[in-house]
């Protein structure tokens, strides 16, 4: 079961808007939602890291994306 704080009439309004978008603009919204999760979660992990390099904030990034598996070739951790 899925946890929402969201009103379950709020979200019934919610989906009707989504549900009559075009296409093209469902898609624009879930673009805008990923760049916006993805923005959060670098802020997580310079709040946590405060001291980490861009790369290395990058890595942590792709680390967080791809768990339980491992990075791709290419971009393990040096060493």
């Amino acid at each position: 079961m899925a946890i929402s704080d969201t009103d379950p009439a709020a979200g019934e309004l919610q989906l009707e808007i989504q549900r009559a978008m075009p296409g093209e603009q469902r898609l624009l919204l879930a673009f805008e939602m990923s760049l916006f999760a993805r923005e959060l979660a670098k802020a997580g992990v310079r709040r946590d890291h405060p001291d980490w390099t861009e790369a290395q904030v990058a890595r942590e990034l792709l680390r967080l994306a791809f768990l339980p598996a491992p990075l791709p070739a290419g971009l393990q951790w040096p060493g």
